[in-house]
């Protein structure tokens, strides 16, 4: 029998490769503008120093999908791609990972996040929130096994043959996926909350 905790964990990995599963169908199905700017939907971004994973939902729905991984260039060039990825997604809010340490504590890495979600936020003029990230690269990785084991093992081939950007960029935006979805989870739980018990 599964601890509570490992149960909710358990649902969350399975609602984020229900989401992927519908994305591909999605994608045969539509052309690939046919996101509406008219809606507003909400990046999940997943900092880091070599690449930058995205995943995005829509408003209505508690779904992320694993979008897209940026490979950074500099700041202005990873702002201005993430600029035009916000208006043809018509993005009205954004989701930045923290990464704490393990224990809980701010290092380095969290910092740098900190510094980027403020750039994001002063230069997009848009609401960022920061969401705790703690584990998701592993639990991206994971995913990414159950989701088809075969294709962690193909990729990891071609990491031997020296092509290691392809498995991190899935990771990475996986991992994006993984913190809009805790994201979404927090903004549920709160609204469904009693205010007065």
């Amino acid at each position: 029998m599964l601890s509570p905790a490992s149960s909710q964990h358990h649902a969350r990995s399975q609602a984020i490769l229900k989401s992927m599963a519908q994305e591909r169908v999605r994608q045969k199905e539509a052309p690939t503008s046919a996101l509406s700017s008219a809606r507003k939907s909400i990046v999940g971004i997943d900092y880091g120093r070599a690449r930058i994973g995205l995943a995005i939902a829509e408003v209505d729905s508690a779904l992320p999908r694993p979008l897209a991984t940026l490979k950074r260039v500099n700041r202005n060039e990873d702002m201005r791609r993430l600029r035009e990825l916000v208006r043809e997604h018509g993005v009205g809010q954004i989701v930045v990972g923290l990464p704490l340490r393990l224990d809980g504590t701010r290092g380095e890495m969290a910092e740098e996040a900190t510094r980027f979600a403020a750039r994001v936020r002063k230069q997009l003029n848009l609401p960022v929130t920061m969401v705790d990230e703690r584990l998701t690269s592993w639990e991206a990785e994971r995913l990414l096994e159950e989701q088809g084991g075969h294709f962690l093992r193909e990729a990891k081939a071609a990491q031997k043959r020296g092509k290691r950007e392809d498995t991190r960029a899935s990771v990475d935006a996986v991992a994006a996926a993984v913190i809009l979805k805790e994201y979404l989870e927090q903004q549920h739980a709160t609204k469904t909350t009693p205010e007065h018990i």
